[in-house]
């Protein structure tokens, strides 16, 4: 009986959570009357705000990652996720990073830019504890595959990158001007970092799902810097190479993760 109220209890942040979550995206995104995000911040948040902002349409992978969250949301509400010990572990870090997610549109609006830095950190934190566990626990089904990691590996793939965009922006704001002149060395070299937390997201889960999500930022960051302004052939070069690599990395792991069950089924048929 404990393990069942737990388990409904569980089930009940989730949906609180992601309900929270998607009232704060539609205030934080200007539904309800104000300025878009791009406006916000005195357009620090925008595809100008910095040499590591990816442009304007890059955003639409929200919708595809509210989607999945929010059929998530659903699917483990459903009696038969209420004991899962997948969902047990993971169940209350995905709550946390849906009330962080809306949380930094609200923070975005109505507060500074060094806290929306603080938030998105955060919530980066969060996924990535999200990611490590279901590293651990191999999923039931194909459901599972979809709505847990696929979901939650492309909320997190994709914060990787608005976690470098929002930070660079607001180094862009209060550097001194002669850091400028440095830019594309800096830049390169954080797409180098985003290079290594992107192939070991994907090794430890073997799934794809975030290293495509930090690669369509990527490009368009690319598209962002060969196209607009500030303009930076450098930068999206290495953007460029980076997200490639990050498509490799995530098919490989997923054949090597597919060779492993493979070999496992066949020890256990014997």
């Amino acid at each position: 009986m404990e393990s069942r109220t737990k388990g409904i209890g569980r089930q009940a942040l989730i949906i609180a959570a992601a309900t929270f979550m998607v009232i704060a995206a539609a205030v934080g995104a200007g539904a309800f009357g104000g300025a878009s995000v791009d406006d916000l911040q005195d357009g620090a948040l925008s595809a100008q705000g910095s040499y590591l902002a990816p442009a304007g349409p890059a955003f639409s992978i929200w919708s595809l990652i509210y989607l999945g969250l929010i059929a998530y949301t659903v699917w483990q509400a459903l009696p038969a996720q209420r004991q899962d010990p997948r969902q047990q572990a993971v169940g209350g870090w995905i709550a946390a990073s849906m009330v962080l997610n809306g949380l930094w549109l609200v923070t975005a609006r109505f507060l500074t830019l060094w806290l929306t830095v603080v938030v998105i950190a955060a919530l980066l934190a969060v996924l990535a504890r999200v990611i490590v566990l279901l590293g651990r626990f191999p999923s039931r089904n194909l459901a599972d595959r979809i709505l847990t990691d696929g979901a939650n590996g492309l909320h997190f793939g994709w914060v990787t990158i608005a976690t470098v965009a929002n930070t660079a922006a607001w180094f862009t704001q209060i550097a001194p001007e002669s850091w400028a002149q440095a830019a594309d060395a800096w830049a390169i070299a954080v797409l180098i970092v985003v290079l290594v937390i992107g192939a070991a997201a994907a090794w430890a889960t073997g799934r794809i799902a975030p290293a495509l999500a930090t690669a369509w930022g990527l490009a368009w960051l690319a598209v962002g810097r060969l196209t607009g302004e500030p303009e930076s052939t450098a930068t999206a070069i290495a953007a460029i190479i980076v997200a490639v690599l990050l498509v490799l990395t995530g098919v490989a792991a997923v054949v090597r993760r597919s060779r492993a069950r493979s070999a496992g089924a066949q020890s256990t048929s014997r």
